[in-house]
């Protein structure tokens, strides 16, 4: 436990002095940075008194959300699994069947400890066991009913993957053949706008209810809001004190989020673009240096997220990445993870403002570094 503590304050100074990166990780904000984002925030917006359990500035942040969305009415969440467990709680008993049909890969089941079904209780069926997202036909073949689907928009643990706007049209349309409601796990739904080539109404539009991060993407300090129809956020507001979710003081969130949505979400569409020039710069660079496997996953990325794949230990790539780091103050990698057989490993990248500068040439310059290395 120790060593590994040493390490993670040794990634953190790495990252936080490092001229160079693609992004900066929601790790290395110290507490006086924070607060002073948030002083910042403050005084950006109207001169008003802290909330007491969720009125003031989380009204306000509550309706902005639900305006960008195009719903009705939104739930501010101290985090999104108590938005998911609440939305999914609500529809069972509005629909009258415990089951969700889910892909296994999505948060509710790989991430909420079994909190569908030990304080929800309710069931979930899977659509599909690919790394991918579900098909309409998978959806109108599943053998038993359900009363919910649940669709990860972007599914982040299969590569941050979304269907074509087409195939998303289809699978609501089967959910609802099988008199199903729909909802999205929106978490990083803020940049999908790009893929689908739609706006952020349409697409939530296609849904009953549909759950937002306040800090994945946004870079907020945390908490989440549920959208949907104002009888069901009325319910999920009940649910949501139940469930211990009424804090007495939530204004750092909702100031935290709201700072999000005006300086994160404009930018959005520029991240996604330019993750796609990294992506093609990744590609090459590897090719040219003769790495024996490497995959990015997927080939063009569908958000400002993607997956990059090597044939070593995760420690080793680490390593070779946090030395880069801390020898030339250029950040490419992050931590890498054991997937698959034995001997590859898997890391995301993200592309945000600091990334924006990068060229295919600083890639290609990063990669040969990080290599060296190994």
């Amino acid at each position: 436990m120790t060593d590994d503590l040493e390490r993670k304050k040794r990634l953190v100074a790495a990252w936080r002095g490092a001229e160079r990166v693609l992004s900066r990780s929601l790790l290395e904000p110290t507490v006086g940075e924070l607060l002073a984002e948030l002083t910042a925030a403050a005084g950006e917006g109207p001169d008003e008194p802290a909330d007491l359990y969720g009125d003031g500035v989380v009204t306000r942040l509550e309706r902005r959300v639900a305006e960008l969305l195009g719903m009705e009415d939104a739930a501010f969440f101290p985090s999104g699994t108590m938005a998911q467990q609440v939305a999914l709680r609500c529809w069972a008993g509005r629909t009258g069947n415990p089951v969700v049909a889910l892909h296994p890969m999505s948060h509710p089941e790989r991430w909420e400890g079994g909190a569908v079904s030990l304080v929800s209780g309710l069931r979930t069926t899977a659509v599909t066991d690919e790394p991918r997202q579900p098909t309409a036909s998978e959806v109108r073949e599943l053998a038993e009913p359900f009363g919910t689907l649940m669709l990860e928009l972007p599914l982040r643990d299969a590569g941050f993957l979304l269907p074509s706007w087409e195939e998303l049209e289809e699978l609501v349309a089967a959910g609802r053949d099988r008199d199903a409601v729909i909802h999205f796990d929106g978490a990083r739904l803020w940049e999908s706008t790009e893929w689908f080539g739609r706006g952020l109404p349409e697409i939530a539009g296609l849904a009953d209810s549909v759950y937002v991060s306040l800090y994945k993407s946004l870079g907020g300090i945390s908490g989440a809001c549920l959208a949907g129809p104002a009888s069901l956020i009325a319910e999920a507001r009940v649910w949501r004190h139940r469930y211990g979710g009424q804090v007495f003081r939530q204004f750092p969130q909702a100031l935290s989020g709201l700072a999000g949505l005006e300086r994160e979400l404009p930018m959005l569409p520029s991240y996604v673009a330019q993750a796609g020039v990294v992506a093609e710069a990744l590609r090459s660079a590897f090719a040219s240096a003769g790495v024996p496997w490497f995959r990015i996953n997927p080939e063009v990325p569908h958000t400002h997220q993607f997956q990059v794949w090597l044939p070593y230990e995760a420690e080793r790539l680490t390593e070779a990445g946090l030395r880069q780091a801390e020898e030339t103050g250029t950040v490419l990698f992050r931590r890498w993870h054991p997937q698959g057989p034995a001997g590859l490993a898997m890391t995301e990248l993200e592309v945000t403002r600091p990334g924006l500068s990068w060229t295919p040439q600083d890639i290609t310059e990063a990669t040969t570094a990080f290599l060296a290395r190994l």
